[in-house]
C-alpha cells in the first residue's frame, strides 16, 4: 500500500472528527495555532481554535472539542477576505474558503475575534500558497521542466542518492534511452535525446516496485497510485546486478519515506512584527484592497496606496 492510500488529510473535508483524526500524522507539521477564531458559517457565536498545518486547516470549538472540521488544502478552490456578520464581533473582515470534495462544495467563513490582528489571513493564505507551489513533491508529473543542463533540478529538501546512465524507458515499442535518478522523495527519468520527455514519480504516488520479465528482458516495473492514473512504467537497467541493486535501494528509500514523508510545504512563522510606524503597538484592522486584490492593513487616515508607492519610488 502506498503512503497515499492512507493519506486523507490534504485531500478531504471532514466534520466532527475523532481525537485520533485531529492528531497530526507522520510528516504533518503544526505551523500556526490561533485561539479566538469563530467558525462564522457553521458555528456562529462559538469561540474556537484554528490550527494550520502543512496539509490542512483544523478548527474546533473550545467549549465542545468534538465540534470540529478539517479542511485539506487540495480541496481548496478559492480563499478571499470579505465582510461577515459575527455574533461575537459584529460586522467584520473574515476569511472565506471555498472548497470542493467528492463533487460537493463547502464554504467556510472564519473570523478572528482578536481586533487588529491579520494573522488569520496571512497564515492560511501563505501556507496554502506554499502547498500549491510544492506539488512536485506529491504529484506524478509527465513532461515537466525537470532537467537543466543535463542535471536534475533539485527540490529544496531533495537529495540524489543515485544517478544511472543508459536506462531504457520501455513505454514504447522500441524503448527510449535515458538517465535515471533516485532521490529521497521521488524517481525521475528523462530521455537523453529530449530532456522534456521525462517522468517524475514521487514515493507518495508509488503502489509497487518489482522486477518483471518483459520482451526486453528483466525490467524494473513501477506501478503508480490510482489517483495519479494507475500507470505501469517499465525501465531496463543493465547489468542485472545493477537492476537488483537499484530495486533494493528504491524499496529502502520508499520505506524510509513512508515512515516520515516529506510533503514539501515549507513555511515558517515570523517571530517578530516589524512596525513602520514610530510607536505603534499592534496591527490595524485588515481590509480588502480592490486596487491590489488582497487583504491589507487598514491605512492611517490621510494615507493612500498611491502615496505609499510614490514614497517607495
Amino acid at each position: 500500500m502506498s503512503v497515499l492510500d492512507a493519506l486523507w488529510e490534504d485531500r478531504d473535508v471532514r466534520f466532527d472528527l475523532s481525537a485520533q483524526q485531529m492528531k497530526t500524522r507522520p510528516g504533518e507539521v503544526l505551523i500556526d495555532c490561533l485561539d479566538s477564531i469563530e467558525d462564522t458559517k457553521g458555528n456562529n457565536g462559538d469561540r474556537g481554535r484554528l490550527l494550520v498545518t502543512n496539509l490542512r486547516i483544523l478548527w474546533h470549538s473550545l467549549a465542545l472539542p468534538r465540534v470540529n472540521v478539517s479542511v485539506g488544502y487540495n480541496c481548496i478552490l478559492n480563499i478571499t477576505t470579505r465582510t461577515a456578520n459575527s455574533k461575537l464581533r459584529g460586522q467584520t473582515e473574515a476569511l472565506y474558503i471555498l472548497t470542493k470534495c467528492n463533487s460537493t462544495r463547502f464554504e467556510f467563513i472564519f473570523t478572528n475575534l482578536v481586533p487588529g490582528s491579520p494573522r488569520l489571513f496571512t497564515s492560511v493564505m501563505a501556507v496554502h500558497r506554499a502547498y500549491e507551489t510544492s506539488k512536485m513533491y506529491r504529484d506524478f508529473k509527465l513532461r515537466s521542466a525537470l532537467i537543466q543542463n543535463k542535471q536534475l533540478r533539485l527540490l529544496p529538501q531533495e537529495h540524489v542518492y543515485d544517478k544511472i546512465n543508459g536506462v531504457w524507458n520501455l513505454s514504447s515499442d522500441q524503448g527510449n534511452l535515458g538517465t535515471f535518478f533516485i532521490t529521497n522523495v521521488r524517481i525521475v527519468w528523462h530521455a537523453n535525446m529530449n530532456d522534456s520527455f521525462n517522468v517524475s514519480i514521487p514515493y507518495l504516488q508509488i503502489r509497487s516496485i518489482k522486477i518483471r520479465d518483459s520482451k526486453f528482458g528483466l525490467a524494473l516495473v513501477i506501478e503508480s497510485s490510482q489517483q495519479s492514473g494507475g500507470y505501469v512504467l517499465g525501465f531496463k537497467i543493465d547489468p542485472v546486478e545493477k537492476l537488483q541493486e537499484s530495486v533494493k535501494e528504491i524499496n529502502s528509500l520508499h520505506k524510509i519515506y513512508s515512515a516520515s514523508p516529506i510533503f514539501g510545504v515549507d513555511y515558517e512563522m515570523e517571530e517578530k512584527a516589524y512596525f513602520a510606524d514610530g510607536n505603534k503597538q499592534q496591527d490595524r484592522e485588515p481590509v480588502f484592497s480592490e486596487e491590489l486584490g488582497l487583504a491589507i492593513e487598514k491605512l492611517k487616515d490621510g494615507f493612500t496606496l498611491q502615496g505609499l508607492w510614490e514614497v517607495m519610488s
